[in-house]
């Protein structure tokens, strides 16, 4: 009389164990499938997908898919889902290294661990020069305009893909701006100029003179003290700014060019140009608000890559006499340029 609510019970325990062991098969399954390596890069060691700001979870999947990433969106989609990632993914630039598995792909998102890129300004390039490098560049978007010269701070800047220009702008005028209100707080006392605008255009020369951040406030010196007695700078960069904007001439200055009236001329006028010849980096910001202390009024290159300094004009002469001899010998050593050969 109880054989059939025994046979009952034991198929209803046989029922849930294979249903449990369908359920186990399941996760050990979907478990694999979220850990184990994914499709391999179409090209290279890694690809690059973008997924855009606002992107719905769908949209992502399907972009990752297209990209092949992974191998099916419904598995992402699950994957998210199930995770609890869905809600906490961000847009951006993403690099997946080949065959990544679904965990790994899931938590890039979820992260925010997007590409970065580099912007570069050199120390002492002019703004237009600067403004033309972020024009050039295939990851940022919008238009800026020009900003005025020196406005800028020289360094490598972080960027990610679809920043705006004039943001970026922003951001390197604001750098420049705090460095300075805080070299200039710590200025030394009795500087020959006035305001930091001054200070940022006695860089810039110091940055076009010399290279060699070791030398820069040594250059920093003369010119203060050639200010200090209202002696021209003759700053043979300001001449150049003057004649190019300060795109290199590809020669040397021209006699003609020395001797022409402008305001950028500064053998003929005294005190400084009327603005930066280009953008000073921290070294020359620094070097001209806190000069060391000297009597050093000339300066030539030394034939080393650097400069000799001299604290009389007989002491000069001496120098630029070793220099042009420098120069002599580096012309005779050059090997003779063979004549063309006559046309055909």
């Amino acid at each position: 009389m109880f054989a059939g609510p025994r046979r009952w019970l034991a198929g209803l325990a046989s029922g849930l164990t294979t249903l449990l062991a369908i359920v186990l098969v399941g996760i050990l399954a979907g478990a694999w499938l979220y850990n184990a390596p994914g499709p391999a890069a179409r090209k290279g060691a890694e690809t690059n997908v973008i997924l855009r700001k606002g992107a719905g979870l769908s949209e992502i999947a399907g972009a990752l898919e297209r990209g092949g990433v992974v191998r099916s969106s419904a598995f992402f989609l699950a994957a998210a889902q199930l995770s609890g990632s869905a809600r906490g993914l961000k847009a951006g630039e993403y690099a997946f290294p080949s065959r990544a598995s679904l965990s790994r792909i899931v938590a890039k998102i979820k992260s925010g661990d997007i590409v970065h890129h580099h912007i570069t300004i050199a120390e002492g390039l002019t703004s237009q020069q600067a403004a033309d490098i972020l024009s050039k560049s295939d990851i940022l978007t919008g238009s800026a305009p020009t900003p005025p010269e020196g406005a800028l701070l020289p360094e490598t800047y972080e960027v990610t893909r679809g920043d705006d220009r004039g943001a970026v702008l922003e951001r390197m005028t604001g750098a420049r701006d705090r460095l300075l209100a805080q070299l200039w707080a710590k200025r030394k006392p009795d500087l020959p100029f006035e305001t930091p605008d001054q200070a940022v255009t006695l860089a810039s020369i110091v940055e076009k003179e010399t290279a060699l951040a070791s030398e820069r406030p040594k250059v920093a010196a003369v010119y203060i003290n050639r200010l200090r007695r209202g002696m021209p700078l003759q700053a043979d960069p300001t001449i150049v700014y003057g004649v190019s904007g300060g795109e290199p001439l590809g020669r040397g200055l021209l006699q003609s060019e020395l001797s022409a009236d402008g305001p950028y001329n500064t053998y003929l006028n005294p005190g400084l140009p009327p603005t930066p010849i280009g953008n000073p980096g921290r070294a020359s910001l620094a070097a001209v608000l806190d000069p060391p202390s000297t009597r050093d009024l000339y300066f030539v290159a030394d034939g080393s890559g650097g400069h000799v300094f001299a604290e009389t004009y007989e002491e000069h002469e001496t120098n630029v006499a070793h220099w042009r001899q420098v120069e002599r010998e580096r012309k005779a050593a050059k090997p003779a340029v063979p004549p063309s050969a006559p046309a055909r």
